[in-house]
């Protein structure tokens, strides 16, 4: 038995998490859940598995959290970075899923390594704003950081039982997501109810929009640097709209290593949770005669810039990529609100990547002070825009 702390149990990959979890109960136990507001599906969670703490975003919804649940509960009730810290760091834990959305996830992430946790990393923020501060923190540690993305699984399971030295390239696969046969023109005009509508996917609102744009490949190729530490320019991006092939590993030998899955997020979850055994199901099996045909082409950077301006940041390392993803972050919540439009995104990012002054081998507060910096220097932009 498998104990289980979720940092994000509400979102997409928590939710599916505890439905892996759900389907295994003999398998794994949940000690421990975080969310930021959403109190009323905490509530059924909580009732559900019974943790033995949770965590809110702040005092107020810790309280309306409280007055939600059955008193008989026994479940301990935290809040703010204090709660998320507990929550990370549970003594009972084997094992972290670190799937808060954004930024927020890297500092309980880094206290979930620094407690000797594995970890299950759907939050690819951690990877791109520290991941060689993450990276040898887990070493020291002795710490296993596991893989949840479907493309960060895939490149994991197509390079087991091969040596590092005998890559020649990783291949990211990309859906495209809803836009991708849209002219720029038309880029101009879209409304976020357009960007949340991903053709394969059911993600977040956030995920979905940086899918509509690209940023979401960019920011993965940053965390496949650090991930399995390969030159960024040994990682490339393909566009595969029917993403039945999740990311490919080509040796030097001219072998192409792919692994292949439907579209469901249940499976790298599964197999992080897991490893290095699988877990069976019957319910979301990839038939690949219905399939029929696997399409790739190459991406337009012109029309989808975010993502050329994601391999500048990653190359570029130190600060950059904490700016990049920060600035993203600003740039997508204004775009949810219809302050700037689908392709001022980029403009707002470059803009504030442009003016920065990197520091190389940062240290944590030094990432943070950057990502600070970032958000502040997009909201003016922002601001200027509208």
């Amino acid at each position: 038995m498998k104990n289980i702390s979720i940092l994000g149990s509400t979102g997409s990959i928590g939710v599916n998490a505890l439905d892996v979890i759900t389907s295994n109960p003999s398998s794994f136990r949940v000690v421990a859940l975080s969310a930021k507001e959403n109190t009323f599906l905490l509530k059924k969670q909580i009732e559900r598995f019974k943790p033995n703490i949770v965590a809110v975003i702040d005092s107020k919804h810790a309280q309306e959290l409280e007055n939600m649940i059955d008193p008989e509960l026994t479940t301990e009730i935290l809040f703010g970075s204090d709660g998320y810290r507990e929550v990370a760091t549970l003594k009972e834990a084997d094992m972290v899923i670190s799937a808060m959305v954004g930024s927020a996830g890297l500092i309980p992430t880094m206290e979930a390594i620094d407690a000797g946790k594995d970890i299950a990393l759907a939050n690819k923020e951690t990877m791109v704003m520290a991941g060689d501060i993450i990276t040898r923190k887990a070493q020291k540690k002795g710490v296993r950081i596991l893989p949840v993305d479907s493309e960060h699984s895939a490149i994991f399971q197509c390079l087991s039982g091969h040596r590092h030295r005998d890559i020649r390239r990783i291949i990211l696969t990309a859906s495209g997501g809803p836009f991708l046969n849209l002219s720029w023109e038309e880029l101009t005009k879209v409304k976020p109810a357009q960007a949340l509508k991903h053709p394969n996917w059911n993600m977040g609102p956030k995920v979905t929009v940086d899918s509509a744009s690209m940023m979401n490949k960019g920011l993965e190729v940053i965390e496949a640097k650090w991930f399995f530490s390969i030159d960024i320019d040994r990682i490339e991006v393909q566009i595969h709209p029917q993403s039945i092939i999740h990311s490919m590993v080509e040796y030097i030998d001219g072998a192409v290593i792919a692994q292949l899955g439907m579209p469901d997020m249940r499976i790298p979850i599964a197999y992080a949770l897991s490893y290095p055994e699988r877990l069976p199901c019957s319910d979301h099996l990839l038939d690949i005669l219905k399939v029929g045909r696997l399409d790739f082409f190459s991406p337009d950077l012109e029309k989808f810039p975010n993502l050329k301006l994601a391999y500048e940041a990653g190359k570029a390392g130190g600060t950059m990529p904490s700016v990049l993803n920060a600035a993203n972050e600003i740039a997508v919540e204004s775009f949810l609100k219809e302050l700037i439009r689908f392709t001022d995104m980029p403009k707002v990012i470059e803009l504030v990547l442009s003016s920065h002054q990197m520091k190389t081998a940062p240290t944590i507060d030094e990432i943070l002070d950057a990502d600070l910096w970032a958000r502040k220097s997009a909201n003016t932009i922002v601001e200027r825009m509208n």
